[in-house]
């Protein structure tokens, strides 16, 4: 009986926060907001809003209003540094190349099936199967903004954001000194400060001694710092935030292993990607 309770009780939690927006907000506020938010856009200059064609999808535009709560100006400057990004670093933004592919494979990063009690998307980052020869830390970058970029079509990750699980098992010394501060430093920049995302918490868990003092280093440049959790290896308080049923068994859940094939099928149908093109470099 209790356990149909909790179930029934994070059933009304889930259709609660299906698409959480600031208190004593009405459809009719989220309404004036977009369309404040479209004049803005059609009146402005700026050089980075060159072509507007995207800015037709109300879609494409909730995501920066949900990701400043609402705040026509705060989501008006957030989309101007959006596609001033995508201006000056197309390399970051082409289409996915065998090297990103290859990161997604590798679980760099992957998604859940599920999202967590609270309709949050849940992505994984597994640390130890990076090979930085194979695949520079650039591609995991892109692999990264290329996800993020898909996942942000659905609305319900738009108003809910996302968590971000790192497991650092078995990531080496050696692996860390392949960690350059530049790309660290514009990865920092971009997911700040130009992409329309909500980081609820980022999960560290094993992580060695070597990463957290890395951690301490970017530390003062990180806006958010507060919602870095490190769990080291004490996944029961992982479990406190995130549900047993969801995670993968790498992770203590009750799930089969982590397959990374899922995510990169739906990735590559989007992208209009066959099978053969990650594996070309195998």
């Amino acid at each position: 009986m209790n356990k149909y309770a909790e179930n029934v009780w994070n059933m009304h939690q889930i259709k609660n926060e299906l698409c959480e927006v600031p208190r004593n907000m009405t459809d009719s506020d989220r309404q004036r907001a977009l369309r404040e938010l479209k004049e803005a856009v059609d009146s402005s200059t700026n050089l980075a809003l060159r072509d507007k064609s995207r800015c037709l999808d109300d879609s494409f535009l909730r995501r920066f209003l949900y990701a400043r709560k609402h705040n026509v100006k705060d989501s008006f400057q957030l989309l101007l540094r959006y596609h001033q990004h995508r201006r000056e670093h197309p390399e970051l933004w082409a289409a996915a190349d065998s090297s990103v592919l290859r990161a997604l494979v590798d679980g760099l990063p992957g998604v859940l099936t599920q999202r967590d009690r609270r309709g949050r998307c849940v992505l994984l980052m597994f640390t130890s199967n990076w090979n930085p020869q194979t695949c520079p830390l650039t591609s995991v970058f892109r692999a990264l903004l290329l996800t993020i970029e898909r996942t942000l079509s659905d609305t319900q990750t738009q108003a809910n954001g996302y968590v971000i699980v790192v497991d650092w098992s078995e990531f080496t010394f050696k692996q860390t000194c392949s960690l350059q501060a530049r790309v660290l430093k514009m990865m920092i920049d971009c997911l700040q400060d130009c992409l329309p995302v909500r980081f609820k918490s980022i999960c560290f868990i094993s992580q060695p001694w070597y990463v957290e003092g890395m951690l301490a280093i970017i530390k003062p440049y990180l806006k958010a710092a507060e919602r870095i959790e490190l769990h080291g290896h004490n996944l029961s308080s992982l479990h406190d935030s995130l549900p047993l049923d969801i995670l993968p068994a790498e992770l203590g859940g009750e799930g089969p292993p982590y397959n990374s094939e899922r995510w990169l099928q739906e990735f590559c149908k989007v992208e209009s990607l066959g099978r053969a093109t990650y594996w070309t470099d195998s």
